[in-house]
């Protein structure tokens, strides 16, 4: 799994888990649940991963969608 944005804004995540899914991309948002852990009232960003064979598919998509600032550094 590769880490492709990393963010705490809600509305990005749901838009970003949209264009995923309709692209079919597989994915899985982490780290959902820390604020309830240590009551930081969502200051603690999620993480979106994507398998590795779709990483470059799931940036390019995102970089299509206007949301290429959003990405974090390719390390793979």
């Amino acid at each position: 799994m590769r880490e492709i944005v990393r963010t705490n804004d809600a509305v990005l995540i749901t838009a970003i888990e949209a264009l995923l899914k309709g692209a079919n991309i597989r994915h899985m948002v982490l780290d959902q649940n820390m604020s309830v852990l240590d009551g930081s009232l969502n200051m603690l960003p999620r993480r979106i991963v994507v398998d590795n064979e779709d990483a470059d598919r799931a940036r390019r998509l995102l970089t299509d969608a206007g949301l290429g600032h959003e990405l974090r550094p390719d390390a793979g």
